[in-house]
């Protein structure tokens, strides 16, 4: 019997089995059943390779080989895919470069420009300087002009005066020589009498002509005199017309890259202004007042130095409160900018990244007290400092930190080094600005005072 009547035996005559048989049989007919022979000296022995087990090693050679395809081919894609993402990569990175080139010369471009415009800025507060003590000197020349001028009109009028009894006692005495009131000299000495009263009248009269002559050219002098002040007090309003003028224009040129910086950084100047001004409030000194004394009608010129020097010491303020707000830049040497403020990774980056040489110095960008000097968690060495108007600053990942809690600290002092402590891919400064407890853009501070210093 053979080996396809021997299974049909048991397998019966079902649907399923005739199925199994047809399957069979044609698996008999595509891998008929071989035999492979194993002979050693003694004997010979051979082993069965059925049409089911020869089935079952082509397929798994057919799946090694299948998969051994598919895998070489998804290595090879793989390889594809990386170098095209290499190259993209470094086509990025050569593009980030080139933008953070372009944005180093801008920087060093606008640092120029800032250092011409405190060059400018520091020429004009001379000026300033120089044309309000002008402004001092020409008032107390003013004034001494105006003491000169009353002496003398005082003194003329005096004089006027002294005249005027000198001739009402000329014309008494020559009444009383024409009619002789109370004179009761007799015949014998009457001539005598009369001679010496005309010597008398004579020499008054002379005397007279003399004071009146006098008098006559110490009023000539006088209107001379006062011709000429009222020449130079022309001169001397003319002169202090320009210098108002020259002030003006300084106050006006002054301030105004002061108020678009303070905008910019969306900071009120109004508010800065107040609160710098009720944390000096001082009054006195040689630049008091030039108002006149309540009662008095106000002079043009006085109430328009006061402007002036109200100018003045609004700048001063505008001054005052830039040094106390983070417009400086925290690094003085080469550096590079790496992340800015933002969305970052799905995540919120509430600083700007400055990359640089490790422990590059790092500056206090503002006056301020330092309240965290030292270790804490993601930030690593962290310095944090409190200026007025409710701003902070915080300098990040430091390799070492130069100052302690609760030290003073001024615009550009030393505060740290640069270094790559805390959550860090690389030697960087994490720079950031808090307004009210709330993060800003720190280029906003920076860009706003490329303009002023």
């Amino acid at each position: 019997m053979g080996p396809s009547a021997h299974r049909n035996k048991f397998r019966g005559d079902s649907l399923p089995g005739r199925l199994i048989n047809r399957f069979h049989d044609t698996l008999e007919r595509k891998l008929p059943e071989q035999r492979l022979f194993l002979r050693s000296d003694s004997e010979t022995r051979f082993i069965r390779l059925k049409p089911a087990t020869q089935a079952t090693v082509l397929a798994g050679t057919a799946l090694v080989l299948a998969w051994s395809i598919v895998a070489t081919a998804v290595v090879m894609m793989d390889s594809i895919g990386s170098g095209s993402a290499r190259e993209q990569a470094r086509l990025e990175q050569a593009t980030y470069e080139a933008r953070i080139e372009a944005l180093s010369q801008e920087r060093d471009t606008r640092a120029t420009e800032a250092a011409a415009a405190q060059e400018r800025f520091a020429l004009a507060l001379e000026q300033v300087s120089r044309m309000q003590s002008a402004l001092l000197a020409s008032e107390e020349r003013r004034k001494e002009l105006e003491t000169g001028i009353g002496v003398i009109q005082s003194t003329l009028r005096r004089t006027m005066t002294d005249r005027d009894k000198t001739r009402a006692q000329l014309v008494e005495l020559a009444s009383e020589v024409t009619q002789g009131p109370g004179l009761t000299a007799t015949p014998g000495n009457h001539g005598e009498d009369t001679a010496e009263t005309l010597e008398f009248v004579t020499a008054a009269l002379g005397r007279t002509a003399a004071e009146r002559d006098e008098m006559a050219d110490k009023a000539l002098d006088a209107t001379t005199a006062a011709d000429e002040i009222a020449y130079e007090m022309r001169l001397l309003e003319e002169r202090h017309d320009e210098i108002f003028t020259s002030l003006e224009e300084a106050v006006t040129i002054s301030m105004a890259p002061l108020d678009k910086m303070f905008a910019s950084a969306g900071l009120d100047p109004e508010d800065l202004i107040a609160q710098v001004r009720r944390g000096y409030s001082g009054m006195g000194g040689p630049l008091g007042p030039l108002m006149p004394a309540t009662g008095t009608e106000a002079d043009p010129d006085a109430a328009r130095a006061a402007r002036i020097l109200e100018g003045l010491d609004r700048m001063n303020l505008y001054r005052m409160a830039a040094e106390k707000a983070p417009f400086a830049i925290p690094l003085q040497t080469s550096f590079r900018f790496t992340s800015g403020f933002g969305r970052r990774w799905g995540r919120m980056h509430e600083g700007t990244d400055f990359a640089g040489a490790h422990g590059s110095p790092i500056h206090a960008t503002a006056d301020g007290t330092v309240v965290h000097a030292g270790w804490q968690s993601g930030y690593g060495n962290l310095v944090r400092i409190r200026h007025d108007f409710g701003i902070e600053t915080r300098y990040a990942h430091l390799s070492k930190v130069r100052v302690e809690v609760g030290q003073k600290v001024s615009r550009a002092d030393r505060i740290g080094d640069m270094g790559n402590t805390g959550r860090s891919t690389g030697t960087h400064l994490h720079y950031e600005v808090r307004v009210n407890g709330k993060s800003v853009n720190p280029m906003t501070f920076i860009k706003a005072a490329n303009n002023v210093f």
